[in-house]
């Protein structure tokens, strides 16, 4: 299972600093989406040109020209994009042709959507690399939520999956449990007072 460490920051120079001390030990660097909309696709170059043996993650979260905002994010060094789930399949579509034409990636994240393993299936077979069971924050905040959800549904979904909200050391070997390819940290890292402590501890704790 590999390691995302999602960097919710708003800007480039927060984001180099929180990137060094953790890219020794994560797969990949993510732009969240507070930090791309702040800076821009510049962000996502910057992030690139200083970790090249990294995949680097944009969260554009993309609802519509799916084929026109992957591909100026894959031009700008991105080598994986979000879509959202509850975007059209012609979005999702053309987002997948930017990435072909690329030789890069679409993930779609199903935040927000309420049946997430049949959406999971409908947008693997349109070309998506994997899906991401998400939990934003203000749902993490919200009364009734439970992490399990996310991993019951990301077993459910019987395709490549990544999970994102509330992956911390005690919930990581869930996530390996349910199947994720990804585990996807970010105030876990980002929040602790060693960033790099916190990426290698999450790392030991994969088996």
């Amino acid at each position: 299972m590999k390691l995302q460490f999602a960097m919710d920051t708003l800007s480039t120079e927060a984001a180099l600093s929180l990137a060094a001390a953790a890219a020794p030990h994560v797969d990949i660097l993510e732009l969240g989406t507070p930090l791309i909309k702040s800076e821009g696709l510049s962000a996502i170059t910057a992030i690139k040109q200083a970790h090249p043996d990294k995949i680097v993650f944009a969260d554009l979260k993309t609802m519509d020209a799916g084929e026109l905002e992957a591909d100026i994010a894959f031009t700008a060094g991105a080598d994986l994009v979000t879509v959202l789930g509850s975007a059209g399949d012609s979005t999702i579509a053309g987002a997948v042709k930017a990435a072909k034409k690329h030789g890069k990636g679409i993930v779609v994240d199903l935040i927000g959507v309420a049946d997430k393993p049949a959406r999971a299936k409908e947008v693997v077979a349109l070309g998506a690399e994997f899906v991401e069971m998400h939990a934003g924050l203000d749902e993490q905040a919200e009364e009734g939520f439970t992490f399990s959800t996310l991993l019951r549904d990301g077993e459910a979904s019987g395709v490549p999956f990544s999970v994102a909200g509330g992956v911390n050391a005690s919930s990581i070997a869930d996530v390996q449990s349910a199947g994720a390819q990804i585990a996807v940290a970010g105030s876990a890292i980002y929040s602790a007072p060693d960033v790099g402590a916190a990426a290698a501890a999450l790392r030991a704790a994969i088996a």
